[in-house]
């Protein structure tokens, strides 16, 4: 069995600069965990802590039952990829993958039957006798990968693996990893500050910020449910628009003013909301839950905001609109032929059963 474990791990380098804070993780056996958060807040440290790199300042980890504190690296019966593949320049495919193999002394036959195997999974079989320099990016990668899948290790450790490829062979390399995943039914924790990667590829997605996990659970939960202003931001592309207004309750009814525009909440969310009755709260909405009233022509007219289009951004299959209300700044996602006139005001609808509210000071989700 593969589970890892993180109880209540720190990392603290001189100068007491907290890179992780009291992180409590588990990793479930065959489990693909993402580890996703901006530049900084913890998580290639905290992949390096789990791969034997960097020493734990407090709490302890475990792969299996087996406590790996002060278990080397190479005895931690894990395999890493890196971001820049660090392959021998001097090598072949064949002797990068092995390389491994051969420091433990394998047999060579073997040796040779799961470098075959691995490339083969990876499709690079026709590379085995090229150089690192005579390789595409996407190649180097699945070299990388490739020298992991041959060791068999319980546990296979990605630190932004994608982040050097162009977009589009990303796209496939994610498809990959994915595919590879199902196929060995192997624990994988990979790290990654693109948040479409975690939503595509994690079984559960573990968001960080300033060495803390904000969330964990699996990427619906995660993107529907967000329990942090935070996370709510992080989470989704084009990410949530924010409005910061107050709530105010008129004839038994709540309403969000943000002082140019003035929305009327449903009903379900009156309990959990009551409370904040004459407060600044933060709205959240997601750029799909605004809607062009001409294409929503039963909308209540409490729900119909009148703001400025400065910018259309065709994306092909949608368009991205670029509103102003007159007091923030947001984006629409909307149908490829939903194009308004530049800089003329149009009426948009929310959908306000979708939306949330965040606590002004704490930013935790309201609702």
């Amino acid at each position: 069995m593969a589970q890892v474990s993180l109880k209540n791990v720190s990392k603290i380098y001189p100068g007491e600069i907290i890179a992780v804070d009291n992180i409590s993780l588990g990793v479930e056996n065959k489990e693909f965990m993402v580890l996703v958060g901006p530049s900084g807040c913890g998580k290639s440290t905290t992949l390096r802590m789990i791969a034997g790199l960097e020493e734990t300042s407090k709490g302890d980890i475990f792969i299996g039952d087996k406590l790996v504190n002060d278990v080397p690296a190479k005895d931690r019966d894990i395999a890493m990829v890196f971001q820049n593949y660090a392959l021998y320049p001097h090598m072949t495919v064949f002797e990068n993958m092995s390389f491994g193999l051969r420091l433990r002394r394998y047999p060579r036959q073997e040796i040779t039957k799961r470098v075959v195997d691995a490339a083969a999974i990876l499709g690079i079989k026709p590379l085995l006798n090229r150089r690192p320099k005579e390789l595409s990016g996407g190649e180097r990668q699945r070299v990388a990968v490739g020298r992991a899948i041959v060791r068999k290790p319980l546990v296979f450790l990605f630190d932004e693996p994608l982040s050097n490829l162009d977009a589009k062979l990303r796209v496939l390399m994610r498809t990959e990893i994915h595919k590879l995943h199902l196929r060995l039914s192997t624990t994988m924790i990979y790290v990654t500050h693109d948040q479409t990667e975690a939503m595509t590829m994690g079984d559960r997605i573990a968001v960080m910020k300033d060495g803390i996990v904000q969330q964990l659970a699996d990427p619906i939960t995660i993107y529907d449910h967000p329990l942090n202003k935070f996370v709510a931001s992080f989470i989704g592309s084009p990410p949530m628009n924010f409005m910061l207004g107050r709530l105010i309750k008129k004839d038994g009814r709540f309403y969000f003013d943000e002082g140019r525009i003035i929305v009327k909440l449903v009903e379900e969310m009156y309990k959990n909301i009551s409370p904040y009755s004459g407060k600044e709260v933060y709205l959240g909405i997601r750029p799909e839950e605004i809607y062009d009233k001409l294409f929503v022509s039963s909308a209540p007219p409490e729900n119909i905001v009148r703001v400025t289009c400065e910018v259309i951004e065709p994306m092909g299959s949608e368009v991205y609109l670029y509103l102003n209300t007159g007091r923030h700044n947001f984006i629409a996602r909307v149908g490829a032929h939903d194009r308004p006139p530049i800089n003329q005001d149009m009426d948009l609808v929310f959908d306000m059963s979708k939306v949330h509210f965040f606590d002004k000071d704490t930013e935790a989700t309201i609702i």
